[in-house]
């Protein structure tokens, strides 16, 4: 053990590799080693590691400034915000620093608004397998008891329905229901992916009962699936959405999206971020986004998207371990019939970077950027891997 990380808390269940450094695709370690990076950062590294595009924007405004205060306009952003309400057919945005304080804005603007329209409206409703964060109204939010333990007493007003079971949401959702939080696929859950028709439903109950719909897009957002937020693939629009990891290519921020007469709620002093919208993080995801769009990398998430899946499906045919393959994009889900800890391990072993998403379910999640060879290459580790586990 490194003596320096023994002053570093004991929160992370880490892996045994030191990363040093990244180009692409690839990491190395600290004794040299290089992997194919298919976890980027969980969904952080939208164009891999050391883009030269959004490094020359990182530098460049790290020349100019870093972070000012919400207390002055910055225009950049402002122009970050109008891109991403135009991208997304909203209208505001709240800046914040990850996924989890998005979540928690979005939730504290459930809350005030319905305040705002004298409504007693004191019920949430969110899907059991779903993950929202680690703050204590995120966690309490969150479908998942193993993330509650030990917190409590926890929030008040949650309650949670199976996910894709809209008969169970339509007996739980009434007139007291301040909003409905789903992800379109739930990617800490297990990579589940909502079925065709269930987020019109829920949309449709939503609009019923005057419910708001909150969809957190912070790990599927930014391109990830294909199109640039997940629930586009659904033609359905929410009232409020969450964005995080992949929005600032390994910069951390975050954005709360809402309609206006929602986000009018958040009137000054409601909420806040000290470091929210800085000038180098906004530089950061205009950078980001403009890259995805010039280098046409939701066509090479789709292309890519499906090149992995059927290899994985080919792999399924040979390997009995393998139950089936989900997802969407580049966020794939390989559930398995045994625990999946020993496949990662030695996928590790062989130069491929890989994780959970569960106990018996392994997570892929390339950079946007990835290439038809890299993606050949992560299929034949896996074969190995898989070959010598049988």
């Amino acid at each position: 053990m490194n003596s320096d990380s023994l002053a570093v808390m004991n929160n992370y269940a880490r892996f045994d590799i030191r990363l040093t450094h990244g180009k692409g695709s690839w990491v190395w370690d600290d004794h040299g080693k290089s992997y194919l990076d298919f976890i980027s950062g969980i969904a952080v590294n939208t164009l891999g590691h050391g883009h030269p595009k959004l490094l020359s924007a990182i530098n460049e405004q790290t020349e100019k400034m870093i972070h000012c205060s919400n207390l002055f306009h910055i225009p950049l952003q402002e122009r970050l915000a109008y891109t991403l309400a135009k991208e997304s057919a909203l209208d505001e945005l709240f800046f914040c620093n990850s996924g989890a304080e998005a979540n928690e804005a979005a939730i504290k603007l459930v809350r005030k608004y319905w305040f705002d329209h004298g409504e007693s409206r004191p019920q949430i409703i969110t899907a059991l397998q779903s993950f929202h964060g680690r703050t204590m109204m995120t966690l309490t939010a969150t479908g998942q008891e193993k993330v509650k333990k030990g917190f409590q007493p926890l929030p008040v007003g949650f309650d949670y329905v199976p996910y894709n079971d809209i008969e169970a949401l339509r007996e739980m959702v009434n007139h007291h229901t301040a909003a409905i939080i789903l992800e379109p696929i739930q990617g800490e859950g297990g990579v589940v992916v909502a079925d065709a028709n269930y987020l019109q439903q829920v949309r449709a109950l939503c609009d019923a009962y005057g419910v708001l719909l909150v969809l957190d897009e912070v790990q599927t957002g930014v391109g990830r699936t294909g199109k640039m937020f997940a629930h586009q693939h659904y033609g359905v629009l929410p009232d409020i959405m969450t964005l995080a990891k992949g929005l600032g290519g390994g910069v951390p921020i975050g954005a709360m999206v809402a309609k206006r007469d929602i986000s009018a709620s958040f009137d000054a002093g409601s909420h806040g971020s000290t470091f929210g919208g800085n000038p180098l993080a906004c530089a950061a995801a205009l950078a980001v986004l403009q890259i995805i769009e010039e280098e046409k990398l939701l066509e090479n998430v789709v292309e890519r998207g499906a090149q992995l899946r059927h290899g994985l499906q080919a792999l399924q045919a040979n390997h009995s371990v393998i139950d089936c393959v989900r997802g969407e994009g580049l966020i794939l889900g390989v559930s398995c019939h045994d625990e999946v800890a020993a496949i990662i391990k030695r996928c590790q072993q062989h130069g491929l970077l890989i994780l959970a998403a569960g106990p018996k379910v392994l997570r892929l999640l390339p950079p946007l950027n990835v290439s038809e060879a890299e993606i050949e290459h992560a299929l034949q580790i896996l074969d190995q891997v898989l070959e010598a586990s049988q």
